[in-house]
C-alpha cells in the first residue's frame, strides 16, 4: 500500500538549503554539505538512498524545485532522480504551482497541479502501491506535513550548521504534527532518521 513520505536532507539547524537557493546555484550558497552523504557517503548511506528509489512509484515537488532540475545544470542522462542515471527509472513527478511553464527541457514526465493535496492525490493515483515521495523544496515539504498528508517523515540530517538558507520549518505559527521514530540509521555522514507521522 503506497504511504506520502517526506523525505528530504537538512542541516542541524534545520536549513534544506544554503541561501541564495536557485536556478544555477540549486543547493544555494555552501549547501552542498547537506547532500554530501548523496553522494560522497558510505555503503549505509548508499543502502538508504538505494532503498528510497526502488520504494517510490511518484515523486511530488515544488516550482523552485522543478526550475532547478529542469533547468541547465539540473539533471541530465548521468544525474536524475535519487542521485542514478536518468534512465534506470523516471517516476512521474507532480510539480505544486500555479503557473505552469510551456515546456520543460525533461520531457513529459512533469504533471503540474495547483496545491499540494492535488499533487498527492494524483501521485496516488499512479504510484501503483509504492511511495510518494515529496522530495522538496522545504515549503511543499512543509505544507505536506502542515496539512496532514505525510505517513512517513524521512529526514537525512547531515553534520553542518548552514547558519541561513531555506528552512524546513518556517518561523511563525503552524500546525503542529505528532511523530513516532521507527527506524534510525547513523553514519559519518548524516544521521537517516525516518518517523511514522501521527494521525
Amino acid at each position: 500500500m503506497s504511504q506520502v513520505v517526506v523525505d528530504i536532507s537538512i542541516s542541524l539547524d534545520g536549513y534544506v538549503t544554503g541561501p541564495n537557493a536557485g536556478v544555477g546555484n540549486g543547493l544555494g550558497d555552501d549547501g552542498m554539505p547537506v547532500h554530501d552523504w548523496a553522494f560522497h557517503g558510505t555503503d549505509a548511506d548508499r543502502e538508504v538512498l538505494d532503498a528510497a528509489f526502488n520504494a517510490t512509484g511518484a515523486v511530488v515537488q515544488g516550482r523552485n524545485l522543478f526550475d532547478v532540475i529542469d533547468g541547465p545544470g539540473g539533471w541530465s542522462d548521468e544525474l536524475g532522480y535519487g542521485a542514478k542515471p536518468t534512465g534506470e527509472i523516471n517516476p512521474p513527478i507532480f510539480v505544486v504551482t500555479h503557473t505552469p511553464p510551456e515546456k520543460t527541457r525533461l520531457g513529459d514526465r512533469f504533471h503540474f497541479v495547483g496545491s499540494p493535496a492535488e499533487a498527492v492525490s494524483r501521485a496516488l493515483e499512479v504510484a501503483e502501491g509504492k511511495d510518494v515521495v515529496v522530495m522538496g523544496g522545504g515549503q511543499i515539504c512543509h505544507a505536506v506535513l502542515a496539512e496532514g498528508l505525510a505517513d512517513v517523515l524521512r529526514l537525512h540530517m547531515a553534520p553542518v550548521v548552514l547558519g541561513d538558507g531555506t528552512p524546513l520549518f518556517p518561523p511563525g505559527p503552524s500546525a503542529g504534527v505528532t511523530v513516532e521514530l521507527v527506524a534510525a540509521v547513523s553514519t559519518p555522514a548524516a544521521q537517516h532518521l525516518t518517523y511514522r507521522v501521527v494521525k
